[in-house]
């Protein structure tokens, strides 16, 4: 006889058997899925790792010092305190300094056919700029002088040195302006600071014949950031409002031939290639005729030469060089124009790759 239970037992059976089999399926299914989850994760991780970062460039925290100490904290230009500069951890005796770089915008020429000098000063700082040859044609020059602030205020003396013969002739000044200098910022792809000259003087905006930036001997801080007039003869900086710039806002004009020449310090990689890629032409100001700049870097040099009708245009050239370990990896560019007659103008605008 049957037992009345039994089926109710086979099937409380099978179930208990459905439940663990399907206990198991279920199990199974989840172990696989956390495999091919586990699998895909270390895939894509494995995808992700292979490409790798960017590499480290650009400034530590606080690495221009643009975070100042807290006034309480400064005794005078002396930090007090270990922490007291933001991002940074001092020692001993150290100076907060911080001074912007201001340059002077001016017109100035002489009033007779003599030797005639103007003396501008500032505390700590005085430049002498012979008057005597004329770069314009209306007879006035306009010159640009920089210098770095140390205090608040500062007094900016122009002085006549009385070199002249006749004591009725001397400077004759006009038009004075000032410009505090921004910062340079790092241009992407180009190692060479203010490439495009867009970081200049105060340019006037009615009139301008070009502005005059001495040389070095004459200005020790450039009004032209980043680059060391490096001849005995003033560059002119134009801007594009008055003159022909083939990119951006300024050009530099190499305005007494041979005796005009820029540089830059620039820092390389030893036995890597850079190219320096450069512009000239002429600036629309009606000078014709056969120019030639030659750019020097490192044991390379290129010479590239421009016919100018007077209209404005432009041409590019490049010079392919190595760095080395001369120098300590400072390298000099150096744009000069090996032109005799000075009626023939040129302007350069150098980019380095």
């Amino acid at each position: 006889m049957q037992d009345p239970t039994g089926s109710n037992h086979m099937n409380q059976k099978g179930a208990t058997s459905w439940y663990f089999l399907k206990s198991k399926i279920l199990t199974m299914a989840l172990f696989l899925s956390l495999c091919s989850a586990l699998l895909f994760s270390f895939c894509h991780g494995v995808a992700y790792a292979a490409i790798p970062p960017p590499p480290l460039d650009g400034l530590v925290e606080n690495g221009n010092f643009e975070e100042a100490p807290a006034k309480s904290n400064l005794k005078k230009t002396v930090i007090i305190g270990k922490h007291s500069l933001p991002k940074w951890e001092i020692n001993g005796l150290v100076e907060y300094v911080s001074g912007s770089v201001y340059a002077l915008t001016f017109g100035a020429t002489r009033t007779c056919a003599q030797d005639e000098v103007l003396r501008v000063s500032v505390p700590g700082q005085s430049s002498d700029l012979p008057l005597q040859t004329l770069y314009s044609s209306d007879g006035g020059d306009t010159y640009s002088l920089a210098w770095k602030a140390t205090s608040k205020a500062v007094k900016v003396t122009f002085h006549n040195l009385g070199v002249q013969e006749d004591p009725s002739c001397g400077p004759l000044l006009d038009a004075v302006a000032i410009k505090e200098l921004p910062p340079l910022k790092r241009t992407v792809g180009n190692l060479v600071k203010n490439g495009g000259f867009e970081v200049g003087p105060h340019v006037f905006k009615n009139f301008s014949t070009g502005i005059l930036i001495p040389a070095k001997q004459q200005d020790m801080i450039s009004p032209l950031p980043g680059w060391i007039v490096e001849s005995l003869k003033p560059v002119k900086y134009i801007d594009s409002n008055h003159f022909f710039v083939p990119s951006g806002f300024a050009a530099i004009e190499m305005v007494a031939g041979r005796e005009s020449a820029i540089a830059q310090v620039i820092r390389t990689v030893p036995n890597k290639f850079y190219v320096l890629t450069f512009t000239i032409g002429d600036a629309r100001n009606a000078c014709h005729g056969s120019m030639m700049v030659e750019a020097f870097a490192a044991k390379e040099t290129v010479k590239a030469g421009y016919v100018s009708q007077g209209k404005g245009g432009s041409k590019t050239a490049s010079l392919r060089f190595q760095g080395n370990f001369r120098q300590d990896k400072d390298y000099i560019l150096q744009l000069l124009l090996p032109q005799q007659d000075e009626r023939f103008w040129s302007y350069v605008w150098p980019y380095l790759g």
